[in-house]
C-alpha cells in the first residue's frame, strides 16, 4: 500500500509587513525567496517551503498550539545568530535527550521558529 502522507510541505508564518519579514527571513535562513508576490512570498529551505503571508489584522498574542522546528548543524550558534538578528528568546537550546536538542525564537513579527539539532535524523524521499 502506498504511503498516502508524504511529510512535511510547507510551513507558512504570518506577518504584519511582508517586505519586512522577506527582508528579514532572508537574512534568518540565509536563502533568497524563489517566489514573491504581495500575497506570498515562498522560500526553499532544505527540500521545504517557508511561506510568508500578510495578516490581514495583526495579531499580538499568537497561538503556541503547533511548532515547526528547523534542522540545524549548530544548535547554539544558529539560535544565537538569529537572536543577533532580531529574533527574541523563547526557549534557550535544551537537550531533550538522546543527544537531540531544540531551541525556539520569536521572529519580530512574534512568531516561533523551531530550531533542532537531531544527529539521528536522515531525510527519506
Amino acid at each position: 500500500m502506498a504511503q498516502k502522507i508524504l511529510g512535511l510541505r510547507t510551513t507558512i508564518y504570518k506577518v504584519a509587513d511582508v517586505n519586512q519579514a522577506k527582508e528579514w527571513y532572508t537574512k534568518a535562513f540565509e536563502v533568497a525567496p524563489y517566489f514573491d508576490q504581495p500575497f506570498y512570498i515562498g522560500f526553499e529551505v532544505g527540500g521545504y517551503e517557508l511561506g510568508l503571508q500578510p495578516e490581514e489584522a495583526p495579531v499580538k498574542d499568537k497561538s503556541e498550539s503547533v511548532l515547526t522546528y528547523w534542522g540545524v548543524n549548530d544548535i547554539n550558534a544558529e539560535y544565537n545568530r538569529f537572536i543577533a538578528l532580531g529574533a527574541t528568546e523563547h526557549e534557550a537550546p535544551t537537550e531533550v535527550g538522546g543527544g537531540i536538542m531544540v531551541a525556539t525564537v520569536k521572529d519580530p513579527w512574534d512568531n516561533i521558529v523551531g530550531l533542532i539539532y537531531n544527529p539521528h535524523f536522515k531525510i527519506s524521499s
